[in-house]
């Protein structure tokens, strides 16, 4: 029986290297001259943190590393941005999260938008991933169409395409 998985990955190196990228960008920037600002990214934890002076250079940065992983190839939607937090004297810290793997509530509506389209297919939450099985690979194909039509909160991939 044909099936497939829908997963959410990000390929680490090139993550990372849309990172450098933001680096040595931040850094040739005027106005970023005598700037304390530093990106880092945990690649154990798949977290940036950014630490910064004030609010528009924070903005600048955080605009400046989704615009390196457009030019990578990779979707901003990955990232979870959380609050920006005071850190020791007038510096601000914000840490922002890559999401890997599919949560819960988004295999939810991924399962229930298939099974709403009609195909003859049968959709599973395995882990952080969604199985789906089905007779006709023209099936298949149309729930990745239909996936890749819907918006669920997360970049999504198509793998393991099996016959």
């Amino acid at each position: 029986m044909p099936s497939f998985d829908i997963v959410s990955k990000i390929d680490g190196q090139t993550l990372d290297n849309a990172i450098n990228n933001a680096k040595k960008e931040i850094l040739n920037r005027y106005d970023f001259n005598d700037s304390k600002s530093t990106v880092e990214l945990e690649k154990k934890s798949n977290e940036i943190t950014i630490v910064t002076e004030n609010d528009m250079r924070l903005k600048a940065i955080t605009d400046s590393i989704i615009s390196r992983m457009t030019k990578q190839g990779l979707d901003a939607n990955a990232l979870d941005f959380g609050k920006e937090h005071y850190a020791a004297g007038n510096m601000i810290r914000k840490e922002i999260k890559v999401k890997e793997g599919i949560d819960k509530e988004a295999a939810k509506k991924i399962v229930k938008a298939i099974k709403d389209s009609g195909l003859k297919v049968q959709a599973s939450i395995m882990d952080d991933q969604v199985r789906v099985q089905g007779k006709k690979l023209d099936d298949l194909q149309a729930v990745i169409s239909l996936c890749r039509s819907g918006d669920f909160g997360q970049p999504l991939q198509y793998i393991n395409m099996r016959n």
